[in-house]
């Protein structure tokens, strides 16, 4: 076993900390666990309107835009940029994007629309009851 051996002088009076301030990642972590949170009920949401959810990722690999589409043959990935950027947006572009990967019709997607934004809107319990 290796021993590391630090010179005393060296770390004196030094305060180890984050890379990040702690507020700052304590706000990052919060974005990445509303945005979890959001694709789970919006996953949800679209199933129940009979289409296929995408996957969510962030942020794009390409810079300079808000949301991509990856088509793949096992399904479709949106990438949506959450640093910087209005909660309301996020949701808007998850859900533009869960219309895009469906490929649907002006007329259903307005109607798949209004159902995504009240999955996102208003929490809602489902008791599963044996039919």
């Amino acid at each position: 076993m290796k021993r590391l051996r630090i010179p005393t002088g060296a770390v004196e009076k030094q305060q180890l900390s984050l890379s990040h301030p702690s507020a700052m990642m304590d706000n990052m972590e919060s974005t990445s666990v509303r945005f979890a949170g959001a694709a789970r009920d919006l996953g949800r949401a679209a199933r129940l309107c009979g289409l296929t959810p995408p996957a969510f990722t962030s942020p794009p690999r390409l810079a300079g835009v808000s949301r991509t589409i990856r088509r793949r043959p096992n399904g479709v990935t949106i990438a949506i940029v959450l640093r910087g950027r209005p909660w309301a947006a996020v949701l808007a572009d998850m859900i533009d994007g869960i219309v895009a990967a469906n490929e649907l019709s002006p007329t259903d997607a307005d109607r798949v629309r209004m159902a995504l934004w009240l999955a996102v809107a208003t929490p809602v319990e489902v008791d599963v009851v044996a039919a």
